[in-house]
């Protein structure tokens, strides 16, 4: 059976142990953090190696499978309108609020910032344009009226 990346790096890690190395260095060689190590040292102690490739996570069980997060990732990818809302942008709500609809599932806002960590997205805050806004008159500005603002600037300054 193939190993996944945590357990590689477990196994690596006891490995290291075994061979002498402090836990500070095996936690700096492996990218662990100290207190980790120190916890499969102590998995190592009581069960050998073998212990550390089974090594129970704990915790509660995840909620979403790998399957429920590419189906969120498509919808997600798809956007807000796709999902029935009004406008292009999505917010933790209304991403909550899909997840409760498709899924079944009641999640906090914080914990649909971290899922969406975990599915390679980011916070984008939308750049904000008036409606009315007029390049040429902008571009006119820049090009004529700027210019001479900085001039009257620079002659009060010296």
């Amino acid at each position: 059976m193939a190993m996944d990346e945590a357990t590689k790096r477990r196994v690596r890690a006891g490995r290291l142990l075994l061979k002498g190395k402090a836990p500070a260095e095996v936690a700096a060689a492996v990218g662990a953090p100290r207190q980790t190590v120190y916890r499969w040292l102590d998995v190592l102690n009581r069960g050998g190696i073998d212990a550390l490739r089974v090594v129970n996570k704990g915790g509660r069980p995840a909620q979403l499978d790998a399957e429920q997060h590419d189906a969120l990732r498509q919808i997600l990818l798809a956007g807000p309108q796709a999902a029935g809302f009004d406008t292009d942008l999505w917010t933790l709500k209304r991403v909550r609020e899909v997840i409760r609809r498709r899924f079944g599932v009641q999640f906090s806002e914080v914990h649909v910032w971290r899922l969406l960590g975990k599915l390679g997205f980011s916070s984008q805050k939308p750049e904000r344009q008036a409606k009315e806004r007029d390049e040429a008159a902008i571009a006119r500005w820049k090009k004529r009226t700027w210019p001479a603002l900085k001039k009257s600037a620079a002659s009060k300054a010296g």
